[in-house]
């Protein structure tokens, strides 16, 4: 009979201890050490080597297609994956509690169905009724497509049953819903538990390589917006997404932070409506549809995600406080970026914002982390204290430094162009260290070196000049 002992395991780090433990040592968490039983594995006497299952094989021997991936009707979602689905593929989603991955994953199920043949839908949290319902919401509006037959529907938690009902379907693509609701026989611990999550995850990822099936795993979040479980839960996995947004807002990203098929960081925009989620072509043209033209507090950022240049707005407003201590509110922008941003306009720059209460808004609810916004941001914020208006033809780009100066983003040429196509004729961007750099025609680029002077060319009206040329 095999030995049982007993340990404590940390529902947030995975971290083992052979006692109780208040606190994690790890990462910190209080009450998160739970007790839990573990066998030993029995071993026969005199085993020393276990038999290979896997045979070497060269790497010219080994054949690939070339037309592997699944073809998905969903043009963001096979954006973010780089392509399409890659058969034997273990795909992570995560994201806010009511943000929209069950829809999301649904209505790649429905497609996948009437395209490529069967899919199991396997839920912990839904009855097959409450999906059927959901399912024919979704596929309201879409009416002239062929009904999909092919798509199953079951309500288990059990990961047994599970593997039982792939082999007996051989589905093309698996969905769970979710992976912190299912559990295995084998481990006495409760389903969500550490092991439980671990042990599921890595039996499922076994059978997607031997099987060449696709699946989807629904992860929960903590409320620091990281996924539940274990850090191995990622490393298992092939691809991490994440569908981020603000549940208030209608527009969903969807964001890839693994991919070891295809690229990382790419961003697929959706809008949620009535009939799911729905893609949004050009992202850039839907976050500046409700702008106030030559409104004060208003400028034009172009940011990169991934490889996708996406225009948005950004807002601010500068009040006199009425406490001892100004305060500093941004929304969208990273806390620490905007400090530092204000700082430099109040020594750089001039502006007295040391009794201002400062508030930058990202319209639309996207998240702004790499620094080429830093300009805009700024601009903002000037504007707001100037009570005067940003240029409404031009987009702002460019890192601010301490010293007031303005550093090169990278793409440049990327963003150049998506503005010219929206119709931007001008642009303020930093003084150009590395010449040879081709610009886009279209559209008249303003050079400056500090952060003065591009404000300065920010509220100037620009001066006729041929378009494509630079201008000082």
């Amino acid at each position: 009979m095999a030995k049982t002992r007993t340990q404590f395991i940390c529902q947030q780090c995975g971290r083992t201890s052979a006692r109780q433990m208040g606190r994690c040592p790890q990462c910190g968490t209080w009450n998160s050490m739970v007790e839990q039983v573990v066998a030993a594995p029995e071993q026969a006497p005199g085993l020393r080597h276990a038999e290979a299952a896997s045979v070497p094989r060269r790497v010219t021997e080994i054949e690939t297609a070339s037309d592997s991936r699944l073809p998905l009707a969903i043009g963001e979602f096979s954006r973010v994956l780089g392509g399409g689905i890659v058969p034997g593929s273990v795909i992570l989603v995560g994201g806010d509690p009511g943000i929209g991955k069950s829809t999301l994953l649904l209505q790649l199920a429905l497609l996948m169905a009437q395209a490529d043949g069967p899919v199991l839908y396997a839920s912990g949290e839904e009855s097959e009724r409450q999906i059927k319902m959901r399912a024919e919401r979704l596929a309201r509006d879409q009416s002239e497509s062929p009904p999909a037959d092919d798509l199953f529907l079951v309500n288990e938690t059990n990961l047994e049953a599970i593997l039982l009902h792939l082999e007996n379907l051989h589905p093309r693509l698996l969905v769970v819903d979710s992976i912190q609701t299912m559990y295995s026989h084998d481990l006495a611990s409760a389903a969500g538990s550490i092991s439980q999550v671990r042990e599921c995850a890595a039996r499922l990822q076994r059978f997607a390589k031997s099987h060449g099936t696709a699946i989807f795993l629904i992860g929960h979040v903590t409320k620091e917006g990281t996924l539940a479980g274990p850090r191995v839960l990622e490393h298992i996995v092939d691809t991490v997404l994440y569908l981020e947004g603000d549940r208030y807002q209608a527009y969903r990203l969807l964001r890839s932070v693994k991919n070891r098929f295809g690229p990382t960081m790419e961003v697929g925009v959706f809008e949620m409506r009535e009939q799911g989620m729905v893609e949004v072509a050009n992202p850039s043209e839907a976050f500046l549809a409700e702008r106030v033209v030559n409104a004060p507090g208003s400028a034009i950022a172009v940011t990169m995600e991934g490889t996708r240049p996406i225009l948005v707005e950004i807002q601010g407003l500068t009040s006199p406080t009425q406490f001892g201590n100004a305060r500093r509110t941004p929304n969208g922008v990273d806390f620490n970026r905007l400090l530092l941003i204000a700082a430099v306009l109040t020594r750089r720059v001039g502006l007295k914002l040391a009794e201002q209460d400062v508030f930058v808004n990202v319209v639309g609810g996207i998240q702004i982390n790499e620094p080429a916004a830093d300009l805009a941001i700024a601009a903002a914020i000037a504007s707001s204290w100037k009570d005067l208006s940003v240029r409404a033809e031009a987009v702002l780009i460019g890192e601010i430094g301490l010293a007031g100066e303005l550093r090169m983003p990278g793409q440049m040429q990327a963003r150049l162009r998506e503005a010219a196509k929206l119709g931007f004729k001008s642009a303020v961007v930093p003084k150009a260290v590395r010449r040879g750099e081709g610009w886009p025609n279209g559209i008249q680029i303003v050079e400056a070196r500090s952060l003065a002077q591009a404000l300065d060319a920010a509220f100037t009206p620009l001066r006729e000049a041929p378009r494509g040329r630079k201008v000082a």
